[in-house]
């Protein structure tokens, strides 16, 4: 009987353990296997203090938003621990403490200067269209070089923009065909270019493979993983975004009070769960459809009406009404709320559409942050704040919305209207890095006409560029050096050359002039240049092809240089206020002979004119001032083959400086006073100056404008309609009362 009653106190205490076992097992289970309600309760309004009980959080009218951080699961069977996710986030970059003093060579950069290797294509590789554009826009700079032994920084020729997992642009086994490369060196003076990262549910910024101590030229990259001064944060672009030029922002004139239709607009996806969903599913408490427009659809992928909540419906019905560009063109802040990843291409529609960006990502490390001060162009919001956004935006003052909605212009055409211009201003900014001693400042890049057209190898100091006088308080320079361009032998004191030589200098601005022989004879003897008051320099044009006459030659000793073809024919009068004029435009090219450019429907084509019109385009560099900087940039900026072109045809080096000056200043030139002839018809016609006559030159410049516009990617020159005369020019009042009376006698 005893025994009996133990045994049946054993099982029975069997039995309650086993019971204990299961339904605690159950308790521990049941966080894991949650409902997607359940789960967002324990993150959004509920804190698990410990299996099995939540400590309750007083509710909010608004859920709060998940910390940027911390990104939260596609689903509740993905959630990890914290230790997960710090392991996660610390295997992004091993090289997480990398700084250019640390994982960068700067000895490879002493001898051949900034220079940029890519890699060779690796047969069989498949490269995604937006990464041939990034190749090729390297391979087209100034920095390009095909020899890795001058090389200093190294791009990959595999494809690096899209490492989600399940895009099909994906590259596989990335890791050990890196691994391969045999320059690679763990990644050391190594750029990699990535538009996506992660994979769902938690989209993570792991680029799928070890890149050791390379640097990351990254779109959406948080300020938690970006590497201040070896990152660079690049923005996020569409596959359909330009190669090169791209299209001018859309701001055609400043409207006083700069105020639209629209005060805050948005329109976009909504998610419904996961990652990115906080901020774009509260937008409906901002929304009033009146002047704050901010519509959602959750009508996007192919399961939405599973996930579907009360509100699809009617968010999808109100999304439907309103056009997007509509609203992007009549508003005047446009939000730009994070998606699955920090990064949006709301972020660039709205910089080109001059509607101000109203930034709603916690922790994105903004586009090229490291030089571009976005305070001048943007509202930097915060996603726990976002009921405030109204309030705060209806609070600036409208001189201060102009000043943004203008910088949103400069900066959108300086840095991210194309591929090309996003790429380059990452290198520009690695190589302010490299040579500090030499770097831009904060003036350059966020001013007009921005870092990528300042090259510091010319002058570290801003007074010796033309386009800060103004912020520096200085004056425009107030001497020019003369720079005739000489192409046939002197056999005679009554040619043109002379008399050219002579009126000059007789300028009172003139400080000296410079003879740029580039004629195949010897040069002429010193007694055969006429005496004049200021020194004459006569120097042999290098190689003797079109474009010496452009070199950044040391001996201009001043700022202005008024450019002279041999036969051009100008009075003393005319010399003097023609730089008078320049000193109120010292940006631009000032002079008399004005060309014209337009579009030729029937040919599909620019075409070029010199036909008398109501407008112009250029100003012809046979008579014209301008900075000498622009001899610098000519020479630097522009690709060999250009210029190439230009001195294989004796022609369109005029044309091309235009181009150049046009692109740079998003201006056109000024034509001062009328005047119908500017070349010595006395010279023969057998001379090489007399290629005006010749009846291929037309037709090479027709080709030539096609070529620069092709290059530049777009067409930069701008029509114009003003010309410049002197006070009282051409007025019925006596000749004494006029300053530049010589000038009406011509």
């Amino acid at each position: 009987m005893q025994a009996k009653k133990r045994y049946f106190i054993l099982l029975s205490a069997g039995s309650c353990l086993a019971l204990l076992f299961y339904l605690g097992g159950l308790q521990l289970r049941a966080p894991r296997g949650a409902s997607p309600r359940e789960e967002r309760r324990g993150r959004y309004g509920l804190h698990r203090a410990s299996p099995g009980r939540l400590r309750p959080r007083p509710p909010d009218a608004l859920r709060p938003f998940a910390p940027w951080d911390r990104p939260g699961p596609e689903d509740a069977g993905a959630r990890a621990s914290p230790r997960q996710k710090r392991d996660a986030n610390s295997s992004i970059y091993r090289g997480k403490k990398c700084r250019m003093e640390s994982c960068f060579d700067f000895a490879l950069c002493e001898k051949n200067g900034f220079k940029v290797y890519v890699y060779p294509q690796q047969k069989g590789e498949k490269i995604a269209e937006s990464y041939q554009n990034i190749l090729a826009a390297v391979e087209g700079s100034r920095f390009y070089t095909s020899d890795p032994g001058q090389a200093c920084l190294f791009v990959l020729s595999l494809d690096t923009l899209d490492r989600d997992q399940l895009s099909p642009q994906y590259v596989h086994n990335l890791r050990s065909k890196v691994q391969s490369l045999h320059l690679w060196n763990n990644g050391r003076n190594h750029l990699i270019f990535n538009l996506y990262s992660g994979t769902w549910p938690d989209y993570t910024e792991d680029v799928g493979f070890d890149i050791g101590q390379a640097m990351l030229a990254k779109a959406s990259i948080s300020t938690e993983n970006f590497r201040p001064n070896f990152d660079v944060s690049i923005p996020l672009f569409s596959k359909d975004h330009p190669r090169t030029g791209g299209e001018r922002g859309f701001l055609k004139f400043n409207t006083i009070p700069p105020l639209r239709k629209y005060m805050l607009v948005f329109k976009g996806k909504r998610y419904l769960t996961g990652i990115g969903s906080d901020t774009r599913n509260a937008l409906y408490h901002v929304h009033n459809g009146e002047d704050v427009v901010l519509l959602t659809t959750c009508k996007h992928g192919k399961d939405w009406q599973k996930h579907k909540d009360s509100r699809c419906d009617r968010d999808n019905t109100e999304y439907e009404k309103y056009d997007y560009r509509e609203m992007l063109h009549n508003a005047t802040f446009c939000l730009v709320p994070r998606g699955r990843r920090l990064g949006s291409f709301r972020f660039l529609e709205a910089l080109q559409a001059a509607c101000v960006p109203v930034m709603l990502s916690n922790g994105w490390e903004l586009p090229f942050s490291e030089v571009i001060n976005w305070n001048q162009a943007a509202v930097i919001g915060d996603e726990r704040l976002l009921l405030q956004i109204p309030s705060t935006i209806r609070s600036i003052h409208q001189d201060k919305i102009l000043a943004l909605r203008q910088q949103t212009q400069f900066l959108w055409e300086a840095y991210f209207s194309s591929v090309e211009k996003i790429v380059l201003t990452t290198l520009e900014i690695i190589q302010d890095r490299i040579f500090k001693h030499i770097s831009r400042n904060s003036l350059i890049w966020n001013k007009h006409p921005g870092g990528l057209f300042v090259l510091p190898q010319y002058s570290s100091y801003l007074g010796d560029f033309p386009y800060y006088y103004a912020n520096l308080g200085l004056k425009p320079p107030s001497k020019f050096t003369a720079v005739i361009h000489a192409v046939t032998p002197l056999v005679s004191q009554s040619q043109p050359v002379l008399k050219l030589l002579v009126a000059a200098a007789k300028s009172q601005y003139c400080a000296q002039i410079i003879v740029l022989w580039n004629c195949d004879k010897p040069l002429p003897a010193k007694h055969r240049w006429p005496a004049t008051a200021v020194p004459v320099i006569v120097i042999e044009g290098e190689s003797k092809v079109m474009s010496s006459r452009f070199l950044p030659y040391d001996n201009i000793i001043t700022d202005a240089v008024l450019s002279l073809d041999e036969d051009t024919v100008l009075s003393t009068t005319e010399v003097d206020f023609a730089f008078t004029v320049w000193q109120s435009f010292p940006e631009r090219i000032v002079g008399y002979p004005a060309r014209s450019h337009f579009w030729d429907n029937s040919k599909e084509r620019w075409g070029y004119t010199s036909k008398w019109t109501n407008d112009y385009s250029m100003v012809l560099t046979g008579a014209a001032i301008y900075h000498k900087y622009y001899h610098y940039l000519y020479t630097h900026y522009l690709p060999a083959s250009l210029k190439n072109m230009v001195d294989q045809l004796a022609n369109c080096e005029d044309i091309l400086m235009n181009f150049l000056v046009s692109a740079v200043t998003k201006l056109p030139p000024i034509k001062v006073t009328q005047k119908k002839q500017y070349k010595e018809t006395m010279m023969g016609q057998t001379s090489r100056a007399s290629r005006w006559a010749d009846p291929d030159h037309f037709a090479q410049r027709q080709s030539c404008m096609n070529t620069f516009a092709s290059w530049f990617g777009y067409m930069p020159l701008i029509h114009s309609q003003m010309r410049l005369d002197p006070v009282l020019f051409k007025d019925q009042v006596s000749i004494l009362r006029k300053k530049y009376r010589d000038i009406e006698r011509l």
